[in-house]
């Protein structure tokens, strides 16, 4: 494989890796956000643990910040007095006055009293312990003269500090020290130690002298000290936050669970189990909630119960009325088609009037069918008489008998069908009834124009569109056109005698196939209506074959939003031209 083609193949390989890393990280994001949002449980721990982390933090910092600094201002203010000390004690080793009072004494005079006062400065204490820090005295016009104790060595001393005490040397002020906080690494130690270095001089008139005096004090006991005390705020706070956090889940639990329990209730009596209660215990805030949802649904299942009976009376009385009319009607039928018959007998008025009864007959019958059919619809008695066929030739059967009423509104069907078979397991009779509705409704208000009819189909479903060019539909009758003896226009007359119940009556039929009866429409544009329904009988539907939307309209608005104004440099004229 050539070098090029390996590297892109490794660019690749890595791209699609760190996609997919992208993508499980975006899922547990989305998932992580997803149990956020529904659980108030853990959004109320969440932000109680994440509040007393805050607070814990602070407060953690704040106290080990004032430990720290009572600690080492202690320190420090006995170890500037111990090194002030000590200084007066070599001031007066070093005065010449020491050695005659020795004398007088009849004591031992050192040639250096430096070795005398080096011993009483760094040997046991008062109290009989041992001093735990370290001296160091440099003479720099007689380095001979200079003392240190243990392993101190010049070089100790931080160079910051000493110029310091040479500067307070140069201004005469003999009696002001200077300190420091550093880590020294001592010739006897494996590593640094955090060191409190005081620094002083000591003056002798006599001979002019300078003596710098360095005390090291050790803060490893306090750095212990401190260490100890920042682990324990640690666990203590962790402790803190964790106690914080356990008292928070309990006490959300006991909010949450009656606000849980509440919900489920709920969903339970959405899904219509009207008899579902809380068990209300105490007299708290909850146990009242509890109280008014019981209220709530008992009253609400009361009602629901009272609209019940309310529609089967309904119900029963239009089928009632309905079955009981169909004799009468058969009767009066009967004797209109005599008249009917016999019309060119009749003078021209009666004749006449034999026609508007036999049309109003007609569509007294229709309505009566139409009646019927909605009240097993309501009775929930409506079945399918399912069978395998191919969905164009039930478009074509429908338009067949649409035909005679499309010529007399001078309109025309313009066919849109696949080549090859759209099989689908579906009632014959109701598909057809739902086709002749929609198209009845298109040439109704398709004022002339062309219908189009279009078939769909894909793996799962078959769909069929039905297009008019009439006046369209206002924004929102897309659902109202469903609804029984609706009008867009109530001062508009049924032109073809429809009795108003067509569309809800198609919008059952699909329903009771499991598929979808969807309107679009726009004014001036026209509407369209989409019938989608399932290849195979009780497979729920995931998407439709066809668009709701025409195809003349979607590119429409794809041209119009791709089309952006450009607002071109005014003109000698002083107008601005607008280009797309």
């Amino acid at each position: 494989m050539p070098p090029t083609t390996n590297k892109r193949f490794r660019r690749r390989t890595l791209r699609q890796i760190l996609g997919g890393v992208r993508r499980r990280v975006r899922r547990a994001a989305g998932r992580t956000r997803s149990v956020w949002r529904r659980s108030l449980h853990i959004q109320v721990v969440t932000s109680t643990l994440v509040i007393s982390v805050v607070v814990v933090v602070v407060l953690g910092a704040f106290l080990s910040t004032q430990i720290n600094q009572s600690v080492i201002k202690s320190r420090t203010q006995s170890s500037v007095s111990e090194a002030f000390a000590d200084r007066l004690q070599i001031a007066d080793a070093l005065a010449p006055e020491s050695d005659e009072v020795k004398a007088a004494e009849g004591g031992k005079v050192s040639a250096n009293p430096l070795d005398d006062v080096m011993d009483a400065v760094t040997g046991a204490g008062e109290d009989g312990s041992e001093k735990r820090y370290d001296v160091l005295i440099l003479n720099s016009a007689s380095p001979g003269r200079s003392r240190a104790s243990g392993s101190v060595v010049p070089q100790n001393v931080p160079a910051d500090l000493r110029l310091d005490l040479q500067r307070l040397v140069l201004k005469f002020e003999y009696e002001k020290p200077v300190h420091a906080i550093e880590r020294i690494k001592f010739p006897d130690q494996s590593q640094e130690a955090l060191t409190y270095v005081v620094g002083g001089v000591v003056h002798e008139p006599s001979s002019g002298e300078n003596y710098e005096v360095y005390h090291f004090f050790p803060l490893d006991d306090e750095e212990e000290l401190l260490s100890n005390v920042r682990l324990a705020i640690v666990v203590v706070g962790l402790g803190l936050v964790l106690l914080l956090a356990a008292i928070a889940y309990l006490v959300a639990r006991q909010v949450v669970t009656p606000v849980r329990l509440a919900r489920q209730a709920a969903e339970r009596l959405a899904s219509g189990k009207l008899d579902e209660r809380l068990k209300v215990r105490g007299e708290d805030d909850l146990a009242r909630l509890g109280n008014s949802f019981n209220e709530m649904a008992a009253n609400l299942a009361l009602k629901i119960h009272q609209l019940e009976e309310l529609s089967q009376v309904q119900r029963q009385f239009v089928s009632d009325v309905s079955h009981e009319l169909r004799t009468p009607l058969t009767t009066v039928r009967m004797a209109a088609d005599l008249l009917y018959d016999a019309r060119e007998d009749f003078d021209p008025m009666a004749a006449r009037s034999a026609e508007l009864m036999q049309a109003q007959l007609e569509r007294f019958e229709s309505m009566l069918a139409d009646l019927l059919e909605i009240s097993r619809y309501d009775a929930g008695a409506a079945t399918l008489d399912l069978d395998s066929v191919d969905v164009r030739d039930v478009v074509l059967r429908a338009i067949a008998d649409s035909e005679a009423l499309a010529e007399r509104h001078t309109t025309r069907f313009e066919l849109r069908l696949p080549n090859e078979p759209c099989m689908a397991e579906i009632d014959n009779r109701r598909v057809e009834r739902i086709l002749r509705n929609l198209l009845f409704n298109a040439i109704e208000h398709g004022e002339g124009r062309d219908v189009v009819v279009t078939v769909g189909a894909d793996r799962d479903a078959v769909a069929i569109a039905v297009r008019d060019h009439g006046i369209g539909l206002k924004s929102g009758e897309d659902t109202m056109v469903f609804d029984r003896f609706w009008r867009a226009d109530p001062s508009r007359a049924r032109t073809i005698g429809g009795t108003g119940l067509g569309l809800a009556i198609s919008r059952e039929d699909a329903t009771l196939h499991g598929g979808w009866l969807q309107a679009w429409g726009q004014q001036g544009e026209g509407s369209q209506f989409r019938l989608t329904l399932p290849r195979s009988a009780g497979v729920d539907l995931k998407g439709s074959p066809l668009s709701l939307v025409p195809p003349e309209i979607e590119m429409r608005r794809t041209w119009r939003g791709a089309m952006t104004p450009v607002l071109l440099p005014a003109s000698a004229d002083g107008g601005a031209h607008e280009e797309v």
